[in-house]
C-alpha cells in the first residue's frame, strides 16, 4: 500500500531551532536523514494507519535531554525519538465553533522568550488559564500581548481574522511570527493557499478580492470591525483540528459575536479546511506530501 505523509518536511527546521534554544547546542540533526527514518518507521508501522476517512496516524518527532545527571543546565546528551499514534476526527460530531476568552490576566509568551519554539515549557503555564476560561463558559483562551492587547494565538493554535475592507476586498490577517508566535505548519499551509488564490495561481472558493496580511491586530480593531459589520470570520489553525472556527470572543466583560453560518464555520474557513484535507488525502497532488510504501 502507498500512504501519504502530509507536510512532513516543514517541521524539521523549527525542530532544529528548538534544539538550539533548549541549550543542546551541538545536538542538531540532519533533517533529511530524519525524514528517511520517519518514512521507514511509517512503513514498518503501516498496520497502525487507520483505513477510515477522517482518521490518520499522528507523527510527532520529540527531543529530550538525557544526560546522566539531575540539575539545571544545558544537557550534553539528547534523545531524538518519534511518537506515532492513530487518531480520530478532532470533531467527532461535526465542527463546533468555539468561544474564546481574550485574557488580560495572563500571557502565553513574551518578546525575547521561547514562544516561537515547540517546547513543552510553553504549554504548562497555559493549563490554569485554560481551566479558568472553561469555568466561565469559554472553550479556550485568546492570548493577548501588551497594553495594546495585540492578538497572538488561540489556545495552542495560530490565529486568523477575516475583515471586510472599505474598498470591498477581504483581508485575511494573521499575527506576524516575530518571537512570540509558533511558526505552525498549518499556518503556513493556510497562508500558501490564500496567497496563491490572491495571486491567481489557484482558483479556490475564496473572495475574488483577497488580501493576505501578516500584521499586528488589536482587540480594539476586532471590536470596531464587529460593531461595524466588517468582522467576517475568526479561526484557529493547528495540526490536530486543521481549522477551528470561532463564534464569540469574551473581552472585558462582554462577548463579541462572530458569524459562523449554518455549518458552524464561515466560507473562508470551510474552503481552507476542504483544500488542506484534499492535499492530506492525495486527492489533490501537492509537494506538501511525501509518499511511503508500506509492507
Amino acid at each position: 500500500k502507498v500512504f501519504s505523509l502530509f507536510v512532513l518536511t516543514a517541521p524539521l527546521p523549527p525542530c532544529t531551532c528548538s534544539v538550539c534554544v533548549s541549550g543542546s547546542s551541538g545536538q542538531a540533526f540532519n533533517g533529511e536523514e530524519l525524514l528517511k527514518l520517519i518514512k521507514k518507521l511509517v512503513a514498518l508501522d503501516a498496520h497502525w494507519i487507520p483505513q477510515v476517512p477522517g482518521y490518520s496516524l499522528y507523527i510527532r518527532p520529540t527531543l529530550i535531554g538525557n544526560m546522566h545527571a539531575l540539575g539545571v543546565g544545558p544537557p550534553n546528551k539528547a534523545l531524538l525519538f518519534v511518537i506515532c499514534s492513530p487518531v480520530g476526527p478532532y470533531y467527532k460530531n461535526g465542527f463546533k465553533p468555539v468561544k474564546l476568552l481574550a485574557t488580560t490576566n495572563y500571557v502565553r509568551a513574551v518578546p525575547g522568550g521561547t514562544g516561537s519554539y515547540k517546547l513543552g515549557a510553553n504549554y504548562a503555564p497555559c493549563l490554569i488559564p485554560q481551566a479558568e476560561a472553561m469555568s466561565q463558559g469559554y472553550d479556550q483562551n485568546l492570548w493577548l500581548l501588551g497594553p495594546e492587547h495585540y492578538l497572538t494565538e488561540v489556545g495552542t493554535m495560530n490565529l486568523f481574522v477575516a475583515l471586510k475592507r472599505d474598498d470591498g476586498s477581504v483581508e485575511l490577517v494573521t499575527p506576524p511570527l516575530e518571537d512570540v508566535i509558533l511558526p505552525g505548519v498549518t499556518r503556513d499551509s493556510v497562508l500558501a493557499l490564500a496567497r496563491d488564490h490572491a495571486a491567481g495561481k489557484l482558483k479556490l472558493n475564496l473572495p475574488s478580492k483577497l488580501v493576505v496580511s501578516e500584521r499586528q491586530i488589536t482587540m480594539k480593531e476586532v471590536k470596531e470591525a464587529a460593531d461595524s459589520g466588517k468582522l467576517l470570520e475568526v479561526f484557529g489553525s493547528g495540526t490536530a483540528a486543521i481549522v477551528c472556527p470561532v463564534k464569540a470572543i469574551g473581552y472585558l466583560g462582554k462577548d463579541i459575536t462572530i458569524p459562523v453560518g449554518e455549518e458552524g464555520m464561515g466560507p473562508i474557513t470551510k474552503t481552507i479546511l476542504d483544500e488542506i484535507v484534499k492535499r492530506q488525502l492525495g486527492v489533490v497532488e501537492s509537494d506538501w506530501s511525501v509518499t511511503v510504501t508500506g509492507k
